[in-house]
Parts: structure tokens; sequence; C-alpha cells
């Protein structure tokens, strides 16, 4: 068996990914408030900025904090169309759930249904993009940890949906940023620690590309993304969409002639 090593880096990866997925979190939020106070394309646009950006920030902390895996016996290497299309699958899932509730009638039902969507579809994108790494071994998984890591996944999509729904305050959006951050990056790596490696020796080169030639320019990319589209956002003016009170109708009265 491989040692498998989570923090190659140190603190530096675990602490970078989750700011990543904090930052997603915040900005995906944000443009789902606005979302929910416009009406017609700009709704729509508002739902389409806050999957790019949680999908984004999700796809952004798994692969950043990928950068501190290694195994020991076995270079790693990534299959460039499988992480591409991961990252497809994050904002797609992602915005399936922000749709249902952006424009569900029974919000309730709404939630429940975007929640379990999107939860099975991050965890989907988490492990699209383990089947994605390449090394000399064969990885194992185990039940009870990865239905775990799904069960996460599918809380933290719910509590997220759900804080999209209900919370309006900027202070309110950055603590609950904060926890869904925690709540990714836990199903991350409880999803890592299901992972077990075989290692089979071999002198072939592996195919695809390395973490440094592919994952690290995406990902600062991505983050890039991510602070300039936040810029973006917070200095945009809030639309000040509330319902014009009907004009008083005054009596008419009837003048006997």
């Amino acid at each position: 068996m491989g040692h498998l090593d989570h923090a190659a880096f140190g603190w530096l990866t675990p602490v970078l990914s989750y700011a990543m997925a904090c930052i997603g979190a915040a900005l995906g939020l944000r443009c789902t408030v606005r979302a929910l106070d416009a009406a017609g394309r700009s709704r729509r646009n508002w739902l389409l900025a806050a999957a790019s950006a949680i999908g984004t920030g999700i796809w952004t902390m798994h692969f950043v904090a990928m950068l501190g895996f290694g195994v020991t016996g076995t270079e790693i290497r990534y299959n460039v169309p499988l992480t591409l299309f991961s990252l497809l699958i994050a904002m797609a899932v992602v915005g399936a759930g922000l749709f249902a509730v952006g424009y569900g009638r029974d919000r309730r039902r709404a939630l429940g249904l975007g929640g379990l969507t999107t939860g099975l579809g991050v965890a989907s994108m988490h492990y699209l993009g383990m089947a994605a790494l390449r090394m000399h071994g064969q990885v194992r998984y185990d039940p009870a940890l990865v239905g775990l890591s799904v069960v996460i996944g599918v809380i933290a999509a719910t509590a997220a949906l759900w804080a999209a729904l209900s919370i309006r305050s900027p202070v309110a959006v950055a603590v609950a940023s904060l926890v869904m951050g925690g709540a990714v990056s836990s199903m991350h790596y409880t999803g890592m620690m299901a992972v077990s490696v075989r290692v089979s020796p071999s002198g072939g080169a592996l195919p695809g590309a390395t973490a440094m030639q592919f994952i690290f320019p995406l990902a600062v990319g991505l983050g890039s993304y991510l602070f300039l589209t936040a810029a973006f956002v917070a200095l945009s003016p809030m639309s000040d969409r509330r319902e014009a009170p009907a004009p008083a109708q005054r009596p008419v009265e009837s003048v006997a002639r």
C-alpha cells in the first residue's frame, strides 16, 4: 500500500483551498441575493453568475487541496478532459439547484430537491476529479466514508441554498460563507480519507498533465476570476426593486343635480 500525503505543503493547501471555497460561496450568495431582488433576464443572469461562482469555488477548493496530495512510490498526473468536465459538472449542478429555488413556487420542495441534486452533483464532481488521477497503482475507496462524504455534500448544498433564500445582510452572508466553506472542505477531506492506493511500481510514462503543468495555472486563473468578479459585485449598485404603493383612491362623490 502506498502512503498517502494529503498536505505535502503543510497547512498552505488546506488553508488556501478553504479560502477559495469561502470566496466562491460568498460571491454566489451575494449574486443570489441580487437575483431574488430582480426579474426577467436580470434574475437569470445573476443566477448564472452565482452558479459559476459557487461551482468555480468548489472546484478550485478541490484541486488546490489536491496540489498537496501525494502517494509514495508513484508520481501523479491528471487527465485533462476529465478534469475540465468535472468543472462543468460543478457549475451545472449548482446552477440547477439555484434555478430550482430561484424560480420554484413551492420554496420548501424546491429547497429539498435543489439541495439533493446539488449535493449529489458536488459529490460527483469530487469523484470525477478523483477519476482523472493517473498513477502507477490502483485506487480503492472505503464505501462507508464515501457515503458519509455524499451526505455531507447534500447537507452543505441544502444549507447553501437555504442561506441563498434567507440571508440578506452582508455580515450574515460572510458568516454563512465561512460555514459553507468549512462544509465543502469537510466533504472533500472525508472523501479523501476514503482513499487507499495499492502502488504497482513501473518505469512506464504516465499519460496526462502534472499538477504544476495544468492544475496550478488553471486554479490561479479561476481564483483570479473569483476575486475580480467579487470586486465587480461589491461595486455594482443594489437594485431597489420594491413594490410601489398603489396611489390612494379618493372616493368619488356623486353630486345630485
